[in-house]
């Protein structure tokens, strides 16, 4: 299969599919030492204060209604509603002429049988049962937690790019399990936003007489990232990601304390549901007004992570640091770029010269409500700065072109930046920069 036309399939999956079309840290074997900088970086303010006086007087607030009806979904549908040809689409992808594994040696056909066995699909389907994440866990291409890399040979392959993770997923996340591996190790799930593994384990049914209270309860959102949980005994449960849901319970309050139902599955619990009590600071009744404070106060907290390929290592990449920061304001998006560039009022910037793209932004983007894409890349627009059209995004690094050899100068976490980021680099490849690859804008305010 053609390398080209794999990839299309990859840019359905994974968070931010930028990376998917990346060529390595790896060159020649070799660690680069990187004794550039990149400039924006340097010389443009890289905290959200002073972008926020270009954000326009808030003309639009989320719907609670419409986050929920999104976030809950697999609860609600009696049956998993991709396809089995869906569910298998690594199958078709992967094979020991293009896989690599943990060792940055090709993956063997027995690899790929042991894979085919252990998935059984056989059983696709005939669970379809309503189920709640109870740990941080990752969404996995195959039933295996070991990677799965393309050529490290090349340039953007290799660590991390690990393509058999689809995303990651929080705690108290509503699923809907298809069926169990063959071991009974993994279970398929969907969620709301992905489909894919998930240890067992990290997993917990739920009938659905609760799932149905779980929805009908007022529930509060989670806005301080990074916060650890507990249960009454002082077991720890998990920590607290932004974009999570948690409901309330009707029962008497505490001062300065909300109290919360959490879920667990872990044997040393005495009861599979937890009542506890969490500071009123680290949750909000209801979807946040987009206003300067609170759009601080959220980009703070998804921000403080580095990039991480499909959410890996507890980060985020492109597309999920997108997706956490407008859940607080009652605004869903989906999991990956390109779908997350269809969202609202989409307007094409193909076939426009750079200098058309810019002016056209600058006209018509709306900071903080107006999303980027190039091909596998989600960008957030904040406005202008001295002149300057300024983006926001959480990237793993700029393309460089040197003696015919593709490389990368790696920064690997969220950044403020013009569009042309990395352009006094030495090496720098203007043919590959972002503002030539954009292909649209989309105003996820506005209706299409």
């Amino acid at each position: 299969m053609r390398y080209s036309f794999y990839l299309s399939f990859l840019l359905l999956f994974g968070g931010c599919a930028t990376h998917q079309t990346d060529k390595s840290i790896f060159q020649n074997k070799k660690t680069v030492v990187q004794k550039e900088y990149v400039a924006d970086i340097k010389e443009l303010p890289q905290s959200i204060e002073p972008y926020l006086s270009n954000l326009q007087e808030a003309h639009f607030i989320g719907s609670l209604q419409e986050y929920e009806k999104a976030y809950f979904k697999p609860w609600n549908i009696e049956k998993i509603d991709i396809t089995l040809d869906e569910a298998r689409w690594a199958d078709k992808i992967f094979t020991p002429k293009n896989s690599y594994g943990v060792n940055l040696l090709p993956l063997t056909q027995e690899y790929f049988l042991d894979i085919k066995k252990k998935s059984n699909f056989e059983d696709f389907a005939t669970l379809n049962k309503t189920a709640i994440t109870v740990v941080h866990t990752d969404i996995r291409a195959f039933p295996s937690q070991k990677p799965l890399f393309l050529d490290p040979n090349n340039a953007g392959e290799g660590f991390p790019f690990d393509y058999l993770q689809n995303s990651s997923i929080a705690p108290n996340k509503p699923l809907l399990v298809s069926h169990y591996s063959k071991d009974k190790e993994w279970v398929f799930v969907e969620s709301s936003f992905t489909y894919g593994w998930i240890k067992a384990r990290d997993m917990a049914f739920i009938p659905k007489k609760y799932a149905k209270s779980y929805q009908d309860a007022q529930k509060v959102f989670v806005q301080k990232e990074n916060i650890p949980l507990y249960d009454k005994k002082n077991n720890f449960l998990f920590r607290t990601q932004i974009g999570m849901l948690l409901p309330i319970v009707d029962i008497q309050k505490k001062e300065h304390k909300t109290p919360i139902l959490l879920i667990s599955n872990y044997k040393n619990q005495e009861s599979f549901y937890i009542i506890n009590y969490i500071e009123n600071y680290i949750v909000k009744k209801g979807i946040l007004k987009f206003n300067q404070k609170n759009i601080k106060d959220i980009f703070h907290e998804v921000s403080q992570v580095k990039y991480g390929w499909g959410g890996m290592y507890a980060n985020r990449d492109c597309s999920s640091i997108l997706r956490d920061f407008f859940a607080p304001f009652g605004i869903w998006l989906p999991r990956n770029s390109s779908k997350q560039s269809q969202i609202g009022k989409v307007i094409s910037l193909k076939n426009l010269t750079d200098e058309a793209k810019l002016q056209k932004i600058k006209n018509e983007a709306i900071p903080f409500e107006t999303l980027l894409y190039k091909k596998g890349h989600i960008l957030l627009y904040v406005g202008l700065k001295d002149g300057k059209v300024v983006v926001f995004h959480n990237t793993w690094g700029v393309k460089t072109q040197k003696d015919g050899r593709e490389g990368r100068f790696i920064i690997g976490k969220p950044i403020f930046s013009t569009l042309e980021v990395g352009s006094n680099l030495k090496d720098y490849d203007k043919n590959a920069s972002i503002l030539h690859k954009l292909e649209s804008m989309n105003i996820i305010t506005k209706r299409k």
